[in-house]
């Protein structure tokens, strides 16, 4: 074989394999890729055919007041809103020292039924002024908070 011949398919096969590797990668990117919503968000994608419920997401907004239910079975059951919405959320686990009424929250679950998240893991405000990015620009576009 020539070795003209022998370069060709050298450069075919390099070219196969970063194509299979590449798109391995992406694939396996894929199925890891958790997205965020918001209550309205979610509410809307529920409607969608090809949403898929039991993967997992992240569901943002403020904690309503008033809605905070600690449960018998040492779980804690609340309501996230991002003032239009409304989605219920239990949660068994250690609480973020900073979660409370009131304020942002960003819960990383599943949505088993039609209004409840079951989450397995909450992230809170670490400070006075912080509330997470993606929940508070998905407030100011509803245009029902200002940010204080």
């Amino acid at each position: 074989m020539k070795p003209k011949h022998q370069r060709f398919i050298f450069v075919v096969l390099a070219i196969a394999t970063m194509t299979v590797a590449a798109t391995l990668l992406l694939r396996s990117f894929g199925e890891h890729l958790i997205f965020f919503y918001t209550p309205a968000q979610l509410a809307l994608k529920q409607k969608d055919p090809q949403f898929d419920s039991s993967r997992p997401m992240r569901l943002g907004g403020l904690v309503k007041s008033g809605s905070v239910i600690s449960q018998k079975d040492g779980g804690i059951r609340f309501v996230v809103t991002d003032l239009e919405r409304e989605f219920t959320v239990e949660y068994r686990g250690l609480l973020p020292t900073l979660f409370r009424e009131g304020q942002g929250v960003v819960a990383t679950g599943i949505l088993k039924d039609d209004r409840i998240f079951y989450a397995r893991e909450i992230l809170a405000k670490h400070d006075e002024n912080y509330m997470p990015k993606e929940v508070a620009e998905a407030l100011r576009k509803s245009g029902r908070w200002k940010q204080p």
